[in-house]
């Protein structure tokens, strides 16, 4: 894991030495152990053309390549490199990806399992390939400034880029205010936008061209369903391989154990291939319905080396302004803080966790796939009705009547919810803590093998993940444990009207509350007194106006 900064250039370009405050907005992302000292800038000036990047930079052939994430294929790759020649015993993902890269060209990126983000610079055709793993995991931002493209892991880097003057999207402003997250291709900053995941994007002759190259299974309406002899085997030996793929041979790897179903599974499978593997759990010590006992049965069962983190709501309050200068974006939830000490402490142990991410959509995980299946969106119906994250009109979608009501909800829900929300937050919080967050649930390959089940392997009647619930079963026969998801619970009503109430009101009634520009002031004001008076509970419309604006003030300026 290496953050991404660069730039490149036709005419006119910044200074390179410019490229160092970039770097240094993403040096939290490395986690190699050797700090900044990774980074390694390329600099090729011509007369008509200048690219500049940064990160644990390979070269090979004239082929630049800075890698953020990892090749988790990297074995079967340098094989079959190997049997046309091409000998690569000793290389690292990224003087791999070179080479791959220079027999297969741009369909290198069908060849790669992981999650990925890379930046690679063909000198031969003076290319720029920018590219982004599937599910989007890892995170890749682009800016185009008067003949410049400008990209990076974070947007914290582009707030550096040399003149940068950051405002504010008032449109999408917008948009996080009704769903507390942006959907892509948008951010917070005006002119900076994400690369789609599964997508990659070729700058040539100073001209840029995006080309999705996947989207997810469940948009296929024609893909058949099969029943394999032995449903839950099969399913179990799919994840398994998955897992094992995500294990990392050569450093510690933990995972972030919940308590649930999906993380349980996670760990079973990952003792199967290494007998320590370290676990990370975080509660709040007044929440009755606490992960942390469930969590810690499961640990005891398969003797992993369990850690537990034990919260107060004054931790919350310590750690939000912190968390979100690392999450680079307002916070959805207070469970995003609980995540930032949590990935804080398991970097602690390993450099390496694996989580659960994607197991709810990817195999119908939300109470909402139950009774949403008969009403899922088609593409006369995008409109905000549904209950359900909707993707961008632009996005490729399955065909009317020929998909199931519930293929469609998961696919909206991977294509805009899962990238936008759910994987940028655990993204950003983990790799602050200079933490790789892996998710097995999301191996393309697993995902393909999912989407062919039938319908009712995923849900059946009022069950959700059916199939991961009898795959549990039997990976926890002996243990007689069930697992038990509750999330992470805090009275966040009655904390603004005690602890944090200073907060509050320093935040959007100060005087340099640059939120109330978005708002009536005499609404806000009245729905903060109705709130701290305990007359009425506004406590999420506040918690989402705090976080934005505490943003504006730790990463708006840089």
């Amino acid at each position: 894991m290496c953050g991404l900064a660069g730039w490149v250039a036709s005419g006119a370009a910044p200074d390179p030495h410019a490229l160092g405050p970039m770097v240094e907005a993403v040096a939290h992302r490395n986690n190699s152990g050797n700090g900044s000292e990774a980074l390694v800038a390329l600099i090729d000036q011509q007369p008509r053309r200048t690219v500049v990047m940064a990160a644990s930079l390979s070269e090979a052939g004239g082929i630049s390549v800075a890698l953020d994430g990892a090749i988790l294929n990297a074995a079967e790759l340098r094989a079959e490199l190997g049997r046309h020649g091409i000998a690569l015993a000793a290389a690292n993902d990224a003087e791999l990806l070179a080479h791959a890269y220079q027999y297969w060209d741009k369909e290198v990126v069908k060849r790669l399992r992981g999650a990925f983000a890379f930046a690679l610079w063909d000198a031969r055709k003076d290319r720029l390939m920018l590219a982004r793993d599937r599910y989007g995991q890892k995170p890749l931002h682009l800016r185009q400034v008067s003949g410049v493209l400008y990209f990076a892991s974070e947007t914290k880097a582009l707030v550096r880029m040399p003149g940068a003057k950051p405002e504010v999207d008032a449109a999408a402003l917008s948009d996080y205010l009704a769903l507390r997250y942006l959907r892509g291709p948008r951010t917070l900053l005006a002119g900076v936008r994400k690369l789609a995941p599964g997508t990659y994007a070729l700058w040539q002759f100073g001209n840029l061209r995006e080309t999705r190259y996947w989207a997810p299974p469940d948009g296929d309406a024609g893909r058949p369903a099969s029943a394999p002899r032995q449903l839950v085997e099969g399913f179990i030996e799919r994840l398994d391989e998955a897992v094992g793929l995500h294990m990392d041979g050569t450093r510690p790897v933990g995972a972030l154990l919940s308590g649930g179903y999906d993380s349980a599974a996670i760990v079973a499978l990952m003792k199967r291939h290494s007998e320590r593997v370290a676990t990370f759990t975080a509660g709040f010590a007044d929440d009755r319905q606490s992960e942390l006992a469930a969590a810690a049965r499961i640990a005891k069962h398969y003797g992993t080396v369990h850690h537990e983190i034990v919260l107060a709501r004054r931790d919350v309050l310590g750690a939000l302004q912190q968390a979100v200068a690392r999450r680079d974006a307002p916070l959805h939830r207070p469970a995003d803080v609980a995540l930032h000490l949590l990935a804080r402490e398991a970097a602690r142990e390993a450099k390496v966790a694996l989580s659960g991410d994607g197991g709810d959509e990817i195999l119908g995980g939300y109470r909402r796939h139950t009774f949403l299946r008969g009403f899922a969106p088609v593409a006369k119906k995008m409109n905000g009705l549904y209950i359900i994250a909707v993707a961008d009109p632009r996005e490729p979608m399955p065909a009317e009547g020929q998909a199931s009501g519930l293929r469609r909800i998961l696919y909206y829900e991977q294509v805009s919810w899962l990238a936008d929300s759910l994987l940028e937050r655990s993204d950003r919080i983990t790799a602050a803590a200079s933490l790789e967050l892996r998710a097995p649930f999301l191996d393309h390959r697993f995902a393909e093998y999912v989407s062919a089940l039938p319908d009712a392997a995923r849900v059946r009647g009022l069950s959700t993940k059916w199939i991961l619930r009898r795959a549990d079963e039997r990976l926890l026969a002996d243990a007689r444990i069930k697992p038990h998801k509750a999330g992470f619970r805090i009275p966040l009503g009655d904390l603004m009207r005690t602890e944090a109430r200073e907060l509050v009101v320093d935040h959007l009634r100060g005087a340099g509350c640059r939120t109330r520009a978005y708002c009536d002031a005499l609404v806000l004001d009245r729905l903060i007194d109705e709130h701290l008076a305990g007359k009425r509970n506004h406590e999420e419309l506040l918690w989402t106006l705090l976080n934005l604006e505490i943003w504006h003030r730790t990463c708006l300026r840089g």
